[in-house]
């Protein structure tokens, strides 16, 4: 069963990733961390199932930061 975007983001925080102010458009939230080159986009709603890509791209841009 997919988790929900809501579980990606609360993950995305704890790590210590935070949101681009002003970068969001719509259902789109860009963060940021000091120690992860570029930046990790999700888009959804907070109840949507994420896609599998987007749970790979968030598993693999918090095990860099925790290096």
């Amino acid at each position: 069963m997919p988790r929900k975007i809501r579980d990606l983001v609360k993950d995305l925080h704890e790590a210590g990733f935070e949101v681009v102010s002003g970068a969001a458009k719509g259902s789109h939230r860009k963060f940021v961390h000091s120690r992860y080159s570029g930046a990790v986009t999700v888009s959804g709603k907070d109840g949507d199932d994420a896609k599998h890509y987007q749970e790979k791209h968030v598993k693999q841009a918090i095990e860099e930061v925790q290096e």
